[in-house]
């Protein structure tokens, strides 16, 4: 973990979603830029956050030069809140399992393809794969 300063700007508390949300600035003199986990380390030290995958930081842009980089973050009250709000994208690179429901496309075309071939009743046969 390298020496990095963290600061909140624009700190809004969202009790409709659930969270708050800040811009992040990160001033990061002579290193690289800082990786999302060691910020959101410090950002549960700082807010007092008992899970760590309820805080999200995303957008995160280093200023031309470096040393400074401002991003967005959000912490959630809980895992039931982040998971209802936050888009499927960010909670699979938050590691959090994002199933998607039903047949995949080419299943789909393959039912809808033998229902095309028979009449009445035996389209139900054809849909669930009988034959």
């Amino acid at each position: 973990m390298s020496d990095f300063t963290v600061r909140a700007r624009k700190f809004k508390n969202n009790p409709l979603l659930g969270r708050k949300q800040f811009v992040l600035d990160v001033l990061h003199p002579q290193v690289g830029t800082v990786p999302k986990k060691d910020l959101s380390n410090k950002l549960a030290s700082m807010y007092k956050v008992h899970d760590q995958q309820c805080i999200v930081l995303f957008g995160f842009h280093t200023a031309f030069g470096g040393g400074r980089s401002q991003g967005f973050g959000l912490i959630y009250d809980n895992l039931e809140k982040m998971k209802k709000f936050e888009p499927k994208y960010r909670q699979k690179r938050k590691g959090i399992d994002v199933k998607k429901a039903g047949l995949g496309r080419r299943a789909k075309k393959d039912a809808k393809n033998r229902m095309k071939k028979v009449r009445g009743k035996d389209k139900t046969k054809a849909k669930s794969g009988g034959k």
